[in-house]
């Protein structure tokens, strides 16, 4: 149980994504249990003082720092001392070092740096061809998996070949990374929570780590200070009517915005039904917020949960399999005017999940192929469908 308290009335903050707020880490805790193959946290950052104020849907923006260990690799390998003055993403000069701690993405190369590469190595002439921009899919193709630091290996003659200027020229900005909040401000005034799978793979022999997923799990203490903005997303709101039902579709930590959800609706005593539909790949291992969300069911403030654990058994069941099991029902609360949620990997839970939902209307609304496609069109038509893809 929790005390309701009223977030900060409305007002502009000064910080934004050009001024983030250097928010302190409260709290980073691991959700993943015995047996996962990814490593899965919850953090909860402190937005006291800071005069943010977000709606549940919308996401923070993290300004990550590079890895110091990289930074210094691709120093020695330059020749550099790290002191060379540049000018970063802003006018005022720079030490080299942190340019290229805080300013410039050091790992996926981009297409300038490519080209640069291209120019001073004859051996790399090659690429020249693959940064025509009418070429994009076969510079991609050749990149994936190589990080800035790999070129650098291979080429040991670009030692002399660029300047700092020049080298943190060919580098692409330092982005920010956008997370879904998984937090009411009605129930932790103050505060934005995060849920985060750390990024991590191997490729051309080394283990390549996730920029700010490794920055928020390995590189944050209490002394830091973290850059944060809030992300506004408009078209992941909650219904305007409190008693209209909503079906919740999220895989892994596309279950992040649910939370947040179920934490406004029961401040809000919202009336309408909640239905979630949660997907990962083993039950002991990756059940975010497990005990949360049981509460919720016996309290009552979630009607239904249904879960799909792909590796649970012999044969994968994903959340559009659960989808169709549950088909009937499905329809009838979205005959009853339910709103439709999907939180998750685009390229493929999306269409999978659409695919499900055109056969249920197919099915029980005993509609034509061409029919069941349309209705699900409408239903974004109407906002009563509504995705945070990515």
């Amino acid at each position: 149980m929790f005390t309701e308290t009223a977030p900060p009335a409305p007002h502009t903050s000064v910080f934004s994504r050009k001024n983030p707020f250097p928010a302190r880490l409260l709290t980073r805790r691991s959700l993943a249990g015995p047996g996962s193959e990814k490593e899965t946290f919850h953090y909860e950052f402190s937005l006291e003082k800071s005069g943010l104020v977000f709606v549940v849907g919308d996401s923070l923006g993290v300004f990550p720092a590079n890895a110091p260990e990289l930074v210094e690799e691709i120093l020695t390998l330059l020749g550099f001392t790290g002191e060379e003055a540049v000018t970063g993403t802003s006018p005022e000069s720079i030490s080299l070092r942190t340019a290229l701690l805080r300013d410039r993405t050091i790992t996926t190369p981009s297409r300038q740096f490519v080209q640069g590469v291209a120019e001073r190595i004859a051996s790399a002439r090659f690429l020249l061809e693959y940064c025509d921009p009418n070429q994009r899919a076969k510079l991609d193709s050749y990149l994936w998996g190589r990080h800035v630091v790999d070129f650098l290996i291979e080429y040991p003659d670009l030692r002399n070949k660029f300047s700092p200027s020049e080298f943190i020229g060919a580098l692409s900005k330092l982005q920010p990374r956008l997370y879904s909040i998984a937090s009411s401000l009605k129930r932790y005034p103050e505060a934005a929570h995060l849920l985060v799978t750390n990024v991590q793979f191997s490729s051309n022999g080394r283990v390549r780590k996730g920029v700010c997923t490794s920055f928020l799990a390995e590189r944050v203490e209490e002394a830091t200070r973290v850059p944060v903005f809030v992300h506004t997303a408009k078209h992941f709101r909650l219904p305007d009517d409190p008693s209209a039902s909503i079906i919740m579709i999220g895989v892994g930590t596309g279950l992040a915005p649910y939370r947040a959800y179920l934490q406004e609706r029961q401040a809000t005593g919202a009336t309408g039904r909640n239905w979630l539909f949660f997907g990962d790949q083993r039950k002991a291992a990756n059940f975010y917020y497990q005990q949360e969300l049981e509460a919720y069911i016996s309290s009552g403030l979630l009607t239904r949960l249904d879960t799909a654990f792909s590796r649970d058994q012999s044969h994968k069941i994903y959340v559009q399999h659960r989808m169709r099991e549950a088909g009937q029902e499905i329809w009838s609360w979205l005959e009853a005017g339910a709103y439709l949620y999907l939180c998750g990997d685009a390229e493929r839970m999306a269409p999978d999940v659409d695919t499900a939902l055109c056969a249920i209307a197919e099915e029980h609304g005993a509609m034509s192929k061409e029919a069941a496609v349309e209705y699900i069109a409408n239903l974004r038509t109407q906002k009563r469908y509504r995705r945070d893809v990515y």
